[in-house]
């Protein structure tokens, strides 16, 4: 049975309050291919979610408009939910009729995904456009083609560079600004003249929204009257700018692929003023939307991309980042997708782009649906601009939630820089530096015991060693850290060369901690050493990559080749995905 939804915003949704409405809402998840719990590998888990999305742990997000969730929750099946799905029907019946040419073949993927289409009909929770993703899945697979829009694409970025050759482009973006600005300072004159071409470009590349062959024939009236006509409140993205001229890390969401080359000059604009963008295109075919592919087989896209880094990985760690950030100011990225922007479906390197992220910005129609009309507040402040079925160019603002935590680079560095200088002073006043490792987060629910345990055995080392300064992790949380930001800090204080012993957690350590506390050790904790953690485990990778630049650096605890259980933190938690078989 349906369960009727009573709620006006898609926050107002939470788990926990009935039995049957959860179980519903699971149900939903699950038919979209949506879950975690599920598909841990595809799919986000609630950390990597909340990299993107400001939620509480009881919330739910789905990566659709309120208005269309509504539609779903919603029992029956309502008219308009109907066009919905008839419209992604159409586009799926247009694709194989275009590009199947066996008569057989055709017909045995249309019918396959006809009953695909009726079953989706028949319960009426499906995303519309993750029900045509897995129509164009069953296509692509029994026809065999990678990419049937390639050409086509080819087609619109060439006609995109002819647009922004034309003489009517060049005459938008070059004339002067009327009535003549204002000068009180030149700073001041430069950052008004970038706010003007960045509103011009803004304006230009959504001008032509099907990039028709008109573009090729002089007459381009009508986007010069359109254009004369947009009225655009551009103080959302002045007030932005104006509080970082230079050094935003901006992700970048481009719409079509004839847009990209309008697109590329904004991207030009932006790295001229000081900022640094990462751009994320399509894992794979998506119809007209760009992939991080498609300038392998398009020279006027591997040209426009020339001197861009290319980020292959698509799990990429936050060190790695923001490495590739410091020396690379135009950096592409895959989102992980075949489909319209989907968070819960993004690789790993979209969600730490997103958190590393100052701003993101988004074009077209179909990324505002999922940004500005989901009424769930974002981690990062988001704009997105688009052109309406009237022609209007429509600019949003979304600010960043109020309980977002924003750790730049700067800020992890300074905090480590910190711990680094009191190492220093203990140096200096030759005190010996111990680091200690322990377990933390790899025994799931017992986060709060091992902090426990870890305050209590180093509050007892102190107390028995003399002239030594103790390092004990626990003690340098800050709120709103994730695991990301945490190993991003403690490696660099682990690389200093400022460590003197590297201690890491024995099961006799944990018995000595429960002693101390008087209690008994719990079944959970028998056995259990520094072995058992995943940060650990990294931790000795890095203590023994240390100790061949510092030779005097002493590691004590359990041998090196004991820690090889664990894999890797899952995305911004503090607990371990799986143990190595």
């Amino acid at each position: 049975m349906v369960m009727a939804l009573d709620f006006t915003s898609i926050k107002d949704v939470r788990y926990g309050k009935d039995p049957a409405v959860d179980a519903w809402l699971l149900h939903f998840m699950t038919a979209n291919h949506l879950a975690s719990f599920i598909d841990p590998i595809k799919n986000a888990s609630p950390e990597q979610l909340r990299f993107m999305v400001s939620m509480d742990d009881d919330q739910v997000f789905a990566p659709c408009s309120d208005w269309l969730f509504n539609r779903l929750v919603t029992p029956g099946l309502a008219s308009d939910l109907l066009q919905e799905y008839i419209y992604v029907w159409k586009i799926l019946i247009k694709l194989v009729r275009t590009h199947v040419s066996d008569r057989y073949q055709r017909k045995l993927i249309l019918n396959l995904c006809r009953h695909k289409f009726k079953q989706a009909i028949d319960a009426s929770t499906l995303i519309p456009c993750r029900l045509l993703k897995g129509m164009v899945t069953i296509f692509l697979s029994q026809s065999g083609l990678d990419d049937p829009y390639l050409n086509r694409k080819n087609i619109l970025t060439s006609r995109g560079k002819a647009y922004t050759k034309s003489d009517f482009f060049k005459r938008s973006m070059e004339s002067c600004p009327y009535p003549a600005l204002h000068c009180d300072c030149l700073e001041d004159m430069r950052f008004e003249l970038d706010m003007i071409e960045l509103e011009r470009i803004f304006r230009l590349s959504t001008l032509p929204d099907i990039w028709c062959s008109d573009i090729f024939s002089g007459d381009l009236t009508r986007y010069s009257t359109c254009f004369s006509k947009d009225k655009v409140d551009f103080s959302s993205v002045i007030d932005i700018f104006s509080q970082n001229r230079s050094g935003l890390k901006i992700l970048f969401i481009p719409d079509e692929s004839g847009g990209l080359m309008a697109d590329f000059l904004m991207v030009k604009s932006l790295l001229r003023q000081g900022h640094s963008v990462i751009m994320a295109l399509k894992e794979g075919f998506s119809f007209d939307s760009p992939t991080f592919w498609d300038s392998e087989n398009d020279p006027v896209l591997a040209e426009a991309l020339k001197g861009a880094y290319f980020m292959t990985d698509d799990r990429v760690s936050k060190n790695d980042l923001l490495a590739t950030l410091r020396k690379n100011p135009l950096v592409i990225i895959s989102d992980g997708t075949r489909e319209r922007l989907n968070l819960i479906r993004c690789s790993v390197t979209f969600a730490r782009a997103w958190k590393e992220s100052d701003l993101i910005l988004a074009k077209g129609w179909e990324n505002r649906r999922r940004l500005i009309k989901n009424t769930h507040l974002f981690t990062r402040d988001v704009l997105c601009f688009h052109r309406n079925l009237d022609g209007k160019f429509k600019l949003d603002f979304k600010a960043k939630s109020p309980s977002a935590h924003q750790f730049s680079e700067s800020d992890i560095s300074a905090k480590a820089d910190e711990i680094i200088t009191e190492m220093q002073q203990a140096r200096a006043e030759r005190k010996a530096v111990m680091f200690y490792s322990a377990v933390v987060g790899s025994i799931p629910g017992q986060v709060d015991v091992a902090i426990e345990l870890l305050m209590t055995f180093v509050t007892d080392l102190r107390d028995r060693l003399e002239d030594t300064y103790i390092i004990n992790p626990a003690e340098h949380f800050e709120e709103g850290m994730d695991a990301d930001d945490l190993m991003f800090m403690w490696e660099k204080v682990q690389r200093s060369g400022l460590i003197s012993i590297w201690r890491f957690q024995t099961y006799a350590d944990i018995e000595r901690s429960f002693e101390l506390m008087g209690k008994k050790v719990p079944p959970v904790w028998v056995g259990k050493d520094a072995t058992y953690s995943t940060g650990c485990t990294k931790e000795m990778h890095i203590a023994q990559d240390v100790q061949l630049g510092y030779r005097e650096l002493q590691i004590i605890g359990p041998s090196a080749d004991k820690f090889l259980r664990r894999r890797e933190y899952g995305v911004g938690r503090f607990s371990d995905v799986v143990i190595e078989p």
